[in-house]
């Protein structure tokens, strides 16, 4: 999939729909791809002396996919009938995702349940974190709940801690003037999350540092 140059306006309905779509699909084709490969190798005659690796492939990658789409179905969809989730099994979707990366999670989200868009701004927060990251670091996410208002935080900390300028355009609510769209259209679905759920979202980003901060109806 080819991530084109965006000079529209922003994105709404079926144009919505499609970059979320192009979204998951660049993130599913690599560990499917992975499982092909190590089944070919398993039906190759002359490659039987690596069937271990072919197998050690399978399970990482379809370990891969099934917390791949674990995440997609609350961050991008509407999950399953459940209408609550508990901070621990949010934290199992992001760390899931993050096994084997070079940066480091702390999930400091407080006890109670949160509702479908309270969970969707939170794992989505989670993961744009960690991938402030790039060349590895630590990242924290934490919640606050002070009367009315849910504050959800993610701080990274690292020696190359950034954000890309597609991510800053999506994480303020702006089109995408000139980059990937695959870089631009989580944080911008994090944006929407928040907004459309009456909340805000404030970016600080400066050297080796990135905060993120959702503050959203409680």
């Amino acid at each position: 999939m080819t991530d084109t140059v965006a000079t529209s306006p922003l994105p709404d309905g079926q144009a919505l729909a499609a970059l979320v779509a192009g979204k998951l699909c660049h993130d599913f084709i690599s560990p499917a791809g992975a499982i092909r490969s190590g089944l070919d190798l398993l039906k190759d005659p002359t490659a039987q002396d690596m069937r271990d690796d072919a197998m050690s492939l399978i399970e990482a990658s379809a370990k891969k996919m099934v917390a791949l789409v674990a995440f997609a179905r609350v961050a991008f969809g509407a999950s399953t009938s459940t209408e609550r989730f508990s901070g621990a099994e949010l934290g199992e979707l992001v760390t899931g995702l993050s096994e084997g990366g070079r940066a480091t999670l702390e999930w400091r989200v407080e006890g109670g349940d949160y509702s479908k868009a309270q969970a969707r701004a939170l794992v989505n927060l989670g993961w744009l974190t960690l991938g402030a990251l790039p060349s590895g670091g630590a990242a924290v996410v934490s919640t606050r709940r002070d009367g009315e208002t849910l504050q959800i935080t993610g701080l990274a900390e690292g020696a190359r801690a950034r954000l890309k300028a597609e991510a800053v355009a999506g994480l303020a609510g702006q089109p995408l003037v000139e980059g990937l769209q695959g870089q631009w259209i989580q944080p911008y679905w994090l944006w929407l999350t928040a907004h459309d759920a009456g909340g805000s979202l404030d970016v600080l980003a400066e050297d080796g540092r990135v905060s993120l901060t959702v503050h959203m109806p409680n």
